[in-house]
């Protein structure tokens, strides 16, 4: 039962950060609506998944070493829970501005505290 669990823990934010990164790439398809030419569209594509290209990159290293996806998906959330908030203050709350904050801030987070626990028991 305790391997079960090792491997459960292991798992998860590993599958989840791919799961992750998979949906905030879809974001970049709206490029090929833009009408732009292949270089643009190629320049486009690229900017758009920086956020997810950085993602990928701390999950190839936190592969082994947890503690580094732990920070980062962290930070990833946080970073865009502060950024979201920077850009609502000026307008009048809406609840449909929470929705964002769910779906791209929440799994971030999840993530991160998942690798960070995971650091934490290989640690013991």
């Amino acid at each position: 039962m305790e391997n079960k669990v090792n491997k459960f823990m292991y798992w998860t934010p590993r599958i989840l950060s791919i799961i992750f990164i998979g949906f905030l790439s879809l974001f970049s398809l709206d490029v090929f609506d833009m009408g732009l030419g292949p270089w643009e569209t190629a320049l486009g594509l690229l900017m758009h998944n920086i956020p997810a290209l950085i993602l990928l990159i701390a999950l190839i290293i936190s592969w082994k070493r947890e503690i580094v996806g732990g920070i980062v998906f962290t930070l990833a959330g946080i970073f865009y829970v502060v950024m979201m908030l920077g850009e609502i203050s000026g307008e009048t709350f809406k609840w449909g501005m929470i929705l964002p904050l769910l779906i791209i801030a929440l799994p971030a987070l999840i993530i991160g505290t998942l690798f960070i626990v995971n650091w934490l028991k290989r640690r013991q």
